[in-house]
């Protein structure tokens, strides 16, 4: 156990020169190989996968991109069987599903294809047609049940103000209390069992965008309005985490794309204006995997409006995740969360076993310890009944 203790000792002198993560900070990360706007994806067993999106607005592309945060490295996936941009994607069950979108490019009439991706063989399937065409619809997965929001057939016709929910088993849709006015763009998050919508726009898609909040209770099918987000914006990015919920970049008014970044607070409905990502985009991969939110691609129109096209990713630090070096749950990454690790060291401990993420490697080790020394002195609220993870709540 001495040597074990001086070897820890070693490797933590060594790794105090570490740049350590910074709450509310965004930092890039290795880009992604293609390029593109409206595009989309999804998140499946911590590896990101981003699908489809255009290079050009006369053009669009099939690109399958998976991203893997432990390693910060791309890998090409099996291409979608049909390119298209505008297009709504989601997680269920293991599986990433696919609804409409443009093709064979930007200005094209939406599509009522749904293709369903297993990461686990690389393969693509094609389900039965959905019942109408839709593009850039919000899109929420809640109890199993897929929802498509809003959207439009084409890039100058207006937008619906229309619910549907899919059934990914039987392949079965239904239709859901409606949005209080027509818009596409919009984006959607699922926090306590309820969907909440944010922004979007009207038929002018050009110049105008909202800044509507509004939340959808499945119990009694209805939509109840919420305190307004603070900036006006479409094709932005959302994500929940821990209870909040980030607006970030997106078109605001007048073809502005902004970087804002504005956190919201579903039990008080109110706002916080935190740190802007680095490069303003619109239509960009909007998720998180583990306590790290990523913002990949999107594009942003040049003085001629020619829009440039984006691989850059961004990753976002909110300070606000479950700290997972944190091993006695006090609130604060230190010395006591030290002496932990040094005692399973060279186990297989589940609670130390913490790299690489997400799932680490079955033995605790210097791979652990060097994540463990990113959140050196970080802190957070102590974990209690209403905000510890199950796994450990059910340890008690």
């Amino acid at each position: 156990m001495k040597k074990t203790i001086s070897l820890v000792l070693v490797l933590v002198l060594g790794l105090a020169t570490l740049s350590l993560a910074v709450e509310d900070t965004w930092t890039y990360k290795a880009d992604m190989p293609t390029a593109r706007g409206f595009t989309s994806g999804a998140v499946v067993d911590g590896k990101i996968y981003v699908i489809g999106g255009f290079p050009t607005h006369y053009s669009v592309t099939a690109a399958n991109e998976m991203y893997d945060p432990a390693t910060d490295q791309w890998t090409v996936m099996e291409p979608m069987p049909q390119a298209r941009c505008g297009h709504a994607t989601c997680t269920c069950n293991g599986k990433i599903y696919v609804f409409g979108g443009l093709h064979p490019n930007a200005y094209a009439y939406a599509k009522n294809n749904i293709y369903e991706y297993d990461p686990q063989t690389d393969t693509w399937t094609q389900k039965a047609n959905m019942p109408y065409t839709i593009a850039a619809p919000g899109i929420a997965v809640l109890n199993d049940t897929i929802y498509l929001i809003g959207g439009t057939t084409n890039y100058y016709t207006p937008p619906i103000s229309t619910v549907m929910a899919y059934e990914p088993v039987t392949e079965t849709w239904s239709e859901k209390a409606t949005l209080s006015s027509p818009r596409a763009l919009v984006e959607t998050c699922v926090v306590d069992g309820k969907i909440y919508i944010f922004g979007g726009g009207d038929e002018n898609l050009h110049d105008y965008a909202f800044d509507y909040v509004e939340v959808y209770d499945p119990a009694t099918n209805t939509w109840t309005a919420k305190t307004d987000m603070p900036t006006r914006r479409m094709a932005l990015g959302i994500c929940a985490m821990d209870g909040k919920i980030y607006a970030v970049g997106g078109l605001s008014n007048n073809l502005a794309v902004i970087t804002q970044n504005e956190m919201y607070d579903p039990v008080t409905d109110t706002w916080t204006t935190k740190s802007p990502m680095q490069e303003k985009r619109h239509s960009f991969f909007f998720g998180s995997v583990g306590d790290k939110i990523y913002a990949i691609g999107g594009s942003y129109p040049d003085p001629q409006l020619n829009p440039i096209i984006l691989t850059s990713m961004e990753e976002y630090d909110t300070g606000l995740g479950f700290l997972i070096a944190d091993f006695d749950s006090d609130g604060i990454v230190d010395l006591d969360d030290l002496v932990i690790l040094i005692e399973f060291w060279d186990t297989d401990e589940l609670l130390c076993d913490i790299a690489p993420q997400p799932d680490g490697d079955g033995v605790v080790d210097r791979l652990d310890l060097e994540l463990f020394m990113t959140y050196w002195e970080q802190s957070n609220e102590p974990l209690t009944g209403e905000n510890m993870p199950q796994e450990l709540e059910d340890e008690e």
